[in-house]
């Protein structure tokens, strides 16, 4: 996959795994990871440019006597959401269009 368009995906992963509820680095990573390939050294960087974005802020709390940074969704990280599944929608009529054009041209080299 194109590494803008990756990036893009990762992003809007990060959102959607926060839209369920606040959470942290290492769960962010196994949760993502379900479904896209993701380090430690790609998740921090994409979390402070949607914290910087205003995608998102943070809170620390203690969790079993150590500091825990959590990461939790705001509107605007909603509206990212929303955008993104509203632009899918014309990626899938694009895909659906550059799939028949290229089954056409099938269909002709076959004669």
């Amino acid at each position: 996959m194109d590494t803008q368009r990756k990036k893009g995906m990762l992003d809007v992963c990060v959102l959607a795994v926060l839209n369920g509820g606040p959470s942290y680095g290492y769960q962010l990573i196994r949760e993502v990871g379900q479904c896209m390939e993701i380090s430690e050294s790609t998740l921090y960087p994409i979390l402070k440019r949607l914290e910087n974005a205003g995608c998102l802020d943070t809170y620390r709390q203690e969790y079993n006597g150590r500091t825990r940074k959590y990461y939790r969704l705001t509107g605007e990280g909603r509206a990212r959401i929303r955008a993104f599944l509203s632009e899918w929608e014309e990626m899938e009529r694009i895909y659906q269009f550059v799939r028949e054009k290229c089954e056409e041209d099938a269909e002709y080299e076959e004669e």
